[in-house]
């Protein structure tokens, strides 16, 4: 009888196992993301409808200068947490990443020991934010409560851009001169696995409507797609004109990738439905950062030569609407609530400052 029992609950196992298995694999084998040779959005997708909109006043107002923490060094990346109301800008050369309250308009904090920090990106959902400490060659995990290094993802050659798929949770971090993106599982602090892109990798970002990772290959003058469940390129496209292709965002709803290329200088308008390039438009030697603001529609490229550039989109055309001169003007974001451009700068008056502008309407 014993035995009997013994056999059936071994059956009901291994049955147990085998189901769980298949739905796996199943699992697996379902990719969220959408990419063909000739496009990157789903057939059935449809853009929201805009409201009509006159053309905006040119120019950007500045509206505040704050002191920033640290050495007259260079800054990167930053990225913005709207539900916290924080902006976390690496201090790239000074080692840390710098916490500023966009509510109160003030710095609450300075992440130390953070080499060379290049690519920011905040992941509410697990309370973290990531930073590239490519110094290091390394990703540190930082709580967003206790705003301490509590992981460190190492042996990734130069760690730059970082974006975050939320349907397959995992992080994605760009390794520039490794040639890769690296994925990161951001519930065990550990490395899952290293995506060859056979060339140099720009910057990251995933995109909601194709649930693909993207990636500006540079070497390539491409933009590859990555399926973020399979953790594998599944498409690559290419950028006619473009020269060393390195920042980029998204416009997701609308479509439309804006791409910029550090070798001549140039920024194109990509559409996302037919991957066919609308526009091209010269911009500032060495553009590197750019923010999107998807209510008022408006474009952000910092460029290292010295230059923020602001540009309004009219239905897919893009349209100059101003530009600020100043040293290292290569970083900037922009608060959707609010529409405020932040612009850390390394070097005036001998020290670093953020500077606050308003877009003019």
């Amino acid at each position: 009888m014993r035995c009997a029992i013994f056999i059936r609950m071994r059956r009901a196992i291994f049955l147990i196992a085998t189901l769980a298995g298949v739905r796996a694999s199943a699992q697996q084998g379902r990719s969220p993301c959408f990419a063909t040779g000739s496009s990157l959005t789903p057939a059935g997708w449809r853009s929201p409808a805009l409201a009509a909109a006159t053309p905006p006043k040119p120019g950007l107002r500045l509206l505040r200068e704050i002191p920033l923490p640290g050495p007259a060094n260079r800054f990167d990346y930053q990225s913005v947490d709207p539900a916290s109301g924080r902006i976390y800008m690496n201090h790239m050369n000074a080692g840390s990443t710098i916490v500023f309250d966009a509510d109160n308009g003030k710095v609450i904090a300075e992440i130390m020991d953070l080499p060379r920090a290049t690519g920011v990106w905040a992941v509410p959902a697990h309370h973290q934010i990531y930073v590239s400490a490519a110094g290091s060659h390394e990703v540190a995990i930082i709580d967003d409560r206790s705003l301490k290094v509590v992981k460190r993802v190492g042996g990734i050659r130069f760690p730059d851009g970082i974006a975050y798929a939320p349907e397959a949770d995992k992080v994605f971090v760009s390794d520039e001169s490794g040639g890769a993106d690296v994925v990161i599982d951001p519930k065990m602090g550990k490395k899952r696995s290293t995506i060859d892109l056979g060339g140099e990798a720009g910057n990251t970002h995933y995109d909601s409507v194709s649930h693909c990772i993207l990636v500006a290959v540079q070497t390539r003058n491409q933009l590859a797609a990555i399926d973020p469940v399979s953790e594998r390129i599944v498409q690559r496209y290419d950028l006619p004109g473009a020269d060393h292709p390195h920042g980029f965002t998204v416009d997701e709803p609308g479509r439309l990738a804006f791409i910029t290329s550090e070798g001549n200088g140039l920024l194109q308008v990509v559409d996302l439905r037919t991957m066919r390039i609308l526009q091209a438009l010269k911009v500032p030697d060495d553009p590197d950062v750019l923010a999107w603001d998807p209510t008022w529609r408006r474009l952000y490229v910092g460029s290292e030569s010295g230059a923020l550039s602001a540009f309004w989109l009219d239905g897919q055309t893009l349209r100059p609407i101003g530009e600020v001169r100043t040293p290292h003007a290569h970083t900037v974001s922009v608060d959707p609530r609010t529409h405020l451009v932040y612009l850390p700068l390394e070097n005036i008056n001998g020290g670093p400052v953020l500077w606050i502008y308003e877009p003019t309407r």
